[in-house]
């Protein structure tokens, strides 16, 4: 499974860069939008940091629009994959994209059937939204196994990439269902460092170590 950071912010990209675990970015308007730099320049500088793919989504509904824009951002940098809704435009867009070479993710699906047209029609990734499933009342995390049950039965190429991943959970099962990418929030990749025993454990290490220094240092001093 790749690990993705969901964010724009370079402090956040770096330091889990340093961690040796990070895959690519996802970014997404809001998130570049945070950090109050122009949007061209803070994706370069990502690019610059993250070897794997690096998300940036158009902003325009319609699918010349969406072309367009895409052939720019894949000007920036060669690990650009460009990100297009799933809509009839989107489709269209994502289309005339792989026509020309360029990867493209398409985001914003919320069910098996959305995601069987991303992948017939080319998608490089698909972005099933887990959260915002589970926030309508629904199970995000089964439409992810139903995705990836279905490209298994069919070999699709398209990778799934489990998207609006809120905490730990939802990464472990994401691997559980088969996804090929998890993208998460920062707080949400520190939390998989997270556990009592680890730090229990540690810390008891940590204390015989400093106490067998203790007893080394009053040794030499009695000699």
């Amino acid at each position: 499974m790749w690990f993705f950071l969901d964010t724009a912010n370079l402090d956040e990209i770096r330091t889990a860069h340093s961690w040796g675990i990070l895959d690519g970015v996802t970014t997404n308007p809001t998130l570049v939008a945070k950090e109050g730099r122009e949007h061209r320049a803070q994706i370069e500088e990502i690019c610059s940091i993250v070897q794997g793919p690096v998300s940036v989504e158009t902003t325009t509904a319609d699918a010349e629009g969406m072309i367009r824009e895409g052939i720019e951002f894949a000007t920036w940098a060669p690990n650009v994959v460009v990100k297009v809704p799933i809509t009839p435009d989107g489709l269209r867009g994502l289309r005339g994209l792989r026509e020309r070479g360029i990867p493209v993710n398409v985001t914003l699906v919320f069910s098996l059937p959305q995601a069987l047209l991303a992948a017939k029609a080319g998608a490089t990734f698909v972005s099933p939204f887990v959260g915002r499933l589970d926030d309508a009342g629904n199970d995000g995390m089964q439409v992810v196994r139903d995705i990836c049950a279905a490209f298994r039965t069919y070999r699709f190429e398209t990778k799934v990439l489990a998207a609006s991943l809120r905490h730990p959970i939802h990464v472990v099962e994401g691997a559980r269902a088969g996804a090929d990418v998890a993208t998460m929030p920062f707080k949400v990749m520190e939390q998989l460092f997270k556990h009592p025993l680890t730090d229990v454990g540690l810390e008891r290490f940590l204390a015989d170590a400093r106490r067998l220094q203790a007893e080394l240092q009053a040794r030499r001093a009695r000699v």
